[in-house]
């Protein structure tokens, strides 16, 4: 393996790092933010909507953009853009101030997600192995020492701006000195311009299941960072400091998962890791949907972490085998459904929750994973497209640097 793929593995998941860190420091704040802005309780769910809803935006903008320059370069501008934007939601006065930093932090997060994502398939069809869950463990422990540093601001009452600022001296500078090393498809990923070489229709068609399972996975996943703390607190009886817990393992035990994940992916297959995590999964929301007290539900948040925590990494890979010539059109793409799934699973659980209950709840985003067994067979190997079995030979071809600007 050359020193090149090694160093734009390592400054890749810096970047996969950076971006865990400054989402994890916006929505962990969001109680400080609408404090600070006056925002009303009936107005803060638009400013929280629109940031998935400009985020798709800039996913789809990034499939047109990396037709004309790298998604290195891309990259490499977006990430200074989301911290900067971060800086500009703790330093405001007015809520237009706060609509513009929103708004350009949604933009930039799009592209930012998926030019990442788009870097990380190529460099996992580079090294012929799995690495991408490796890459999403990175952006785990960066939300955990976000979620950390956010927890200390509050703790300590410390303005937003003063909360942020060290964040962004240290992250943005180092962030773009990595993204030199930055490594891009090389020539493969020019067929985007062909809109995945096979027609339109037909690659819609093998993208949707694909599209379907982010979904689902980013609707447990909002679930979970949503309404774990109000479930174990209203619906279980915990203490309000104990209803805290849940989402804190849920971020240990996805960071677990993801470490360990790409070493499943290599002896027994993709298919068959998502198949266990999308059961596992579905255990976990059927153990907090019954469970008798807190400590029950804090066990099924746990396995929660465990099982969805390899469903959204493979999903951006199997794309990548599915379309070998036009991978970044797919990522772009599939990366929407990202924000659809965040955006409707926290009001879906919330609506099934005061029209029927949070236990009946729980078990919608259950049935959702278990949907993912349908489609199981999207992220097996394609022989005639990239890989064959679990792996494949490790190739020196490591297309474009990014060492210009």
């Amino acid at each position: 393996m050359t020193d090149v793929l090694r160093r734009g593995r390592a400054s890749l998941a810096f970047s996969f790092f950076a971006q865990g860190v400054a989402f994890a420091l916006l929505v962990t704040r969001i109680p400080a933010i609408q404090d600070r802005y006056g925002v009303s309780d009936a107005l803060l769910p638009a400013f929280l909507a629109a940031v998935p809803i400009l985020a798709g935006v800039g996913s789809v903008s990034t499939e047109k953009l990396v037709r004309r320059v790298p998604p290195s370069r891309v990259l490499r501008w977006s990430q200074p853009v989301v911290l900067l934007a971060l800086l500009g939601v703790g330093a405001g006065e007015s809520t237009v101030e706060l609509g513009v930093s929103l708004a350009a932090f949604g933009l930039a997060v799009g592209a930012l997600d998926a030019s990442m994502n788009m870097l990380g398939v190529s460099l996992q069809r580079s090294y012929g192995r799995s690495i991408m869950l490796s890459f999403h463990a990175v952006f785990s422990l960066g939300g955990i020492l976000g979620a950390s540093l956010a927890w200390v601001g509050a703790h300590w009452d410390l303005a937003l701006f003063v909360s942020y600022l060290p964040v962004v001296v240290v992250l943005l500078p180092a962030a773009f000195v990595g993204s030199r090393w930055y490594v891009d498809g090389g020539a493969a990923e020019d067929a985007v311009e062909k809109d995945g070489g096979e027609g339109g229709a037909l690659a819609f068609k093998l993208l949707l299941p694909l599209c379907l399972v982010m979904s689902f996975a980013y609707i447990g996943d909002s679930t979970v960072s949503n309404w774990s703390a109000k479930y174990l607190q209203d619906v279980l009886g915990s203490s309000e400091q104990l209803a805290t817990v849940p989402y804190n393992v849920y971020m240990v035990t996805t960071l677990i998962g993801r470490a360990v994940g790409d070493f499943g992916v290599r002896r027994f297959g993709a298919a068959a890791v998502v198949r266990i995590g999308a059961v596992v999964a579905a255990i976990g929301f059927a153990v907090v949907a019954a469970a008798p007290g807190a400590w029950v539900g804090m066990l099924g948040f746990t396995l929660l972490g465990l099982g969805l925590c390899v469903l959204v990494p493979q999903t951006f890979a199997a794309a990548g085998r599915l379309f070998p010539g036009a991978s970044d059109a797919a990522i772009a793409r599939l990366n929407v459904f990202n924000y659809v799934g965040f955006l409707v699973g926290s009001p879906l659980v919330g609506a099934l929750g005061d029209a029927w209950s949070y236990r009946g709840a729980m078990l919608v985003p259950m049935v959702l994973v278990l949907v993912t067994l349908v489609y199981a067979k999207s992220f097996a190997a394609q022989p005639d497209r990239y890989g064959g079995g679990h792996e494949r030979p490790r190739t020196a071809d490591v297309g474009r640097g990014s060492n210009g600007l």
